[in-house]
């Protein structure tokens, strides 16, 4: 059975106080009321996340991740973090390619592969991201957009190593909009991913990889989003940095 994963990406907010609660909160809440069906990580800013590490250690339903890491080892990078940093506060999970990144930071399918590469190899989980600007969907090239990122960033590692990747599927007209892309929308592009890896690997190994939706979830939407075959969880922004929602949304499961 595909894992469940529901990861809130905090983006650049809360001070180390106002995280600090914020991750207590998802901590005692989802300890007592998401069952074992599903998991939560909280993708933190890089200030946060030593001390959450320490409040979610020893759980086995919340799980601590990063927002980005460099695929350098270490030197002179001025602001970047390594992955040998992110394993010694005890990341287990880091988000990797989310379109803000490819957007502000011109991060490249080329680039993101040296970083998965360097994710895996220091037994850290990358949350892969990808998905395709409005123009792209109009002009129905989407599934094709999308394919390439996976392929250029991803299909150079053999299947024992994809298994351990999570796809997380960002309509990028539909984060930070309020626009949600339909559940039938959402399930029709996580199927064609699956039917991608399946064509690359195999059903078997896509059978086991988790594909999370990333545009604009909420507690409202998420049955429905969850109810989807291809839909194992979500990607989310806005809707976890309030620690009801949250948990709210893993619980649909």
């Amino acid at each position: 059975m595909r894992k469940k994963i529901v990861a809130g990406n905090w983006k650049m907010n809360k001070t180390l106080d106002e995280g600090l609660a914020l991750a207590s909160e998802v901590a005692n809440i989802a300890n007592d009321e998401i069952t074992d069906d599903a998991i939560a990580v909280l993708c933190t800013p890089f200030i946060h996340l030593s001390a959450v590490g320490k409040i979610v250690a020893g759980s086995n339903k919340v799980f601590l991740g990063a927002q980005n890491m460099s695929e350098h080892a270490g030197g002179a990078y001025t602001g970047d973090i390594s992955a040998d940093m992110l394993n010694s506060v005890g990341v287990n999970y880091v988000i990797l390619g989310h379109s803000e990144r490819r957007e502000y930071h011109n991060e490249s399918n080329a680039e993101l592969a040296s970083r998965v590469d360097a994710a895996l190899a220091n037994e850290l989980t990358p949350i892969f991201c990808c998905g395709e600007s409005l123009e792209v969907r109009e002009a129905g090239t989407h599934v094709d957009f999308v394919s390439n990122q996976l392929k250029e960033s991803l299909f150079h590692l053999d299947a024992e190593a994809f298994k351990k990747i999570v796809i997380a599927y960002e309509p990028i007209w539909a984060i930070g909009t309020g626009v949600t892309a339909s559940s039938a929308q959402a399930q029709d592009m996580h199927k064609a991913l699956r039917d991608g890896f399946a064509a690359q690997y195999g059903q078997d190994v896509a059978d086991e990889i988790s594909i999370l939706y990333g545009g604009s979830a909420k507690p409202a939407n998420a049955p429905e989003l969850f109810s989807q075959p291809d839909i194992d969880g979500g990607l989310i922004g806005g809707a976890s940095l309030k620690a009801r929602d949250f948990v709210d949304i893993i619980k649909s499961y």
